[in-house]
């Protein structure tokens, strides 16, 4: 009796196991047909995001950055900004744009989670509004790394247009 109520409890754990792997394969399938998707509209993925259900990626092409089903044209871009806790801890402002260089420091209100994690965004400023990408409180530092990316990614291109057009002494 023991050896049957034994084999019942092993085929179960490989039904489990075998329906994890599977479960397993198809989000990854999820995955590189998303980043397929973003290759194949010309972007770069520089970010993927952990949200609730799934991965979310912030990407780049040419003209915008891209995240979830907002976008924000870089030419438009004012500053940008890391938060932690809705308040912020880095930012670039953009020399292109020195009239809205003397706004307020991007904050947010402070959600309540329910348990003490610090929580990562970054804050996009354009012209026409704010993009919050929102990087996530999973652990301290896989949600920093994230926010940073993105932090990193956003100000390259605002230093990049901002001395654009400069010339450069000649050696």
């Amino acid at each position: 009796m023991r050896d049957v109520f034994a084999g019942v409890i092993a085929l179960v754990l490989l039904v489990a196991a075998a329906s994890l792997g599977t479960t397993l394969q198809a989000y990854r399938r999820r995955r590189l047909r998303a980043r397929d998707s973003e290759k194949a509209l010309g972007r770069t993925v520089i970010a993927e995001i952990p949200a609730d259900d799934d991965l979310t990626l912030f990407s780049e092409d040419a003209v915008r950055f891209y995240y979830r089903d907002r976008s924000a044209d870089k030419d438009l871009i004012v500053a940008v900004r890391v938060l932690i806790n809705g308040a912020p801890i880095a930012s670039y402002l953009s020399r292109r744009h020195a009239g809205s260089a003397d706004r307020q420091a991007t904050s947010f209100e402070d959600r309540q989670d329910g348990i003490a994690r610090d929580r990562w965004d970054v804050a996009i400023e354009t012209v026409n509004g704010l993009m919050l990408v929102e990087c996530g409180a999973i652990r301290e530092r896989v949600s920093q790394e994230l926010a940073r990316a993105v932090f990193d990614a956003v100000k390259r291109e605002l230093e990049r247009r901002d001395t654009e057009g400069i010339e450069r002494p000649q050696r």
